[in-house]
């Protein structure tokens, strides 16, 4: 039996170790369809929902370096949210069917080693997509490049301008 624990502390550990971010979940009363709607939609934006022992958990997080305030959230009946991929993306999965289920409640998590209540992970949830965020971060670094490039080119555009106007104005005055 203990090289069961052994073994099972051992997966636990490689899968927290492989994701920066781990969600506490109560899933008490949600039906297995259900569950299994939540793991399908989890797995489409790179997360994974395990259930395993509190006490496996514990042992797991202690050895990882998580803080020691997790331990006070794992009671009664827990899953494990992993992924490798987009943290604000899995928070907004579970935020979404929680609103639509009522269920699992999100106890707690933690985040490259920092805890986060519920309250942390609905902010999470709530940030834009990455790729949003990204083309916001490389909006406002091309805007001041932007900016240069017109203040470059107005003193050749307005001796053009002026250029032009003479232009016209020697034009007009021959025609006359």
């Amino acid at each position: 039996m203990k090289a069961e624990k052994t073994l099972l502390i051992e997966d636990l550990l490689s899968r927290v170790n492989a994701s920066p971010f781990l969600f506490v979940v109560d899933y008490t009363g949600l039906k297995v369809d259900k569950f299994a709607e939540l793991r399908k939609r989890l797995s489409a934006c790179g997360a994974e929902i395990h259930v395993f022992k509190n006490t496996l958990v514990k042992k797991a997080a202690e050895r990882a370096g998580y803080p020691g305030d997790l331990s006070t959230h794992l009671v009664g009946q827990s899953a494990f949210v992993t992924g490798a991929q987009d943290v604000c993306a899995a928070a907004k999965t579970l935020k979404n069917f929680t609103a639509e289920f009522t269920k699992p409640v999100v106890k707690a998590g933690v985040l490259d080693g920092n805890l986060l209540d519920a309250n942390g992970i609905k902010v999470l949830a709530d940030l834009p997509s990455k790729e949003v965020l990204q083309s916001q971060l490389l909006g406002v670094l091309q805007a001041p490049a932007s900016k240069l490039v017109r203040l470059l080119n107005e003193p050749a555009a307005s001796l053009a301008r002026v250029l032009k106007a003479k232009s016209d104005a020697a034009g007009e005055a021959a025609a006359a």
